[in-house]
């Protein structure tokens, strides 16, 4: 068993997640690219080097595909952004390894229930470019004392819950934000948006992967390359 899939797993979701917003050329299909940059606890330093700096999420309508390479493994994580069903393929051929693991909104829920909550969306009235998008400045704040700021364009349109769940009360899209996953702090801007054909995209599960719970996976350590 290869010793990178249980954190390689854990990094991929964290970016997908922190990328899953409300603006205004209405674009329904295409691939954004966000960088992201960490604020790693010391206890989570151990993953710093399996968090990529960039995600690109490609997307047709509600559903998404990111795809991330994590030594010889593949890992690809889909979404259903609408009703929050996911599918995570795990590919390695070397291995000859190809499991899959569904998701649904319980287990979303689930993975979010420790990480803070945030409130208290306020426009600040300051505006400035980010990419080629006039934005503007929104602070907010979480359950847990934090204060945060956003930057939110009404430029541009993306599928509901795409980019920034957690910012529903935003007038406009999220293109600068921070949040959570699992207790890791992201920071996301937008680097790129391109409107083209992709997909259409499925969450039923391949032929030829076995289909696993991800507690099973992340169980997986040790042994092998």
């Amino acid at each position: 068993m290869l010793k990178s899939i249980k954190t390689g797993v854990l990094a991929a979701i964290l970016v997908s997640s922190a990328i899953f917003a409300n603006a205004q050329k209405k674009i329904t299909e295409g691939t954004v690219t966000f960088g992201v940059e960490y604020a790693l606890t010391p206890e989570q330093e151990a993953m710093a080097a399996m968090l990529p700096t960039e995600s690109k999420i490609k997307f047709n309508g509600n559903i998404s595909r990111m795809e991330m390479q994590q030594g010889p493994a593949t890992i690809t994580v889909l979404a259903n952004n609408a009703d929050l069903n996911s599918l995570v393929l795990i590919d390695v051929p070397v291995a000859q390894i190809q499991y899959a693991v569904k998701g649904t909104k319980a287990d979303y829920e689930k993975e979010k229930a420790n990480d803070p909550k945030f409130s208290d969306f306020k426009a600040t009235g300051e505006k400035k470019m980010i990419l080629n998008y006039n934005a503007e400045k929104y602070t907010y704040k979480d359950d847990k004392g934090g204060t945060y700021e956003l930057w939110a364009t009404n430029e541009i349109e993306l599928p509901a819950g795409l980019v920034g769940r957690d910012f529903k009360d935003v007038k406009g899209t999220p293109i600068k934000f921070t949040t959570f996953n699992k207790g890791v702090k992201s920071t996301a801007t937008l680097k790129s948006v391109v409107e083209e054909k992709t997909g259409p995209f499925s969450l039923d599960v391949p032929k030829g992967y076995e289909v696993k719970t991800m507690e099973e996976i992340l169980q997986m350590q040790g042994g092998g390359q």
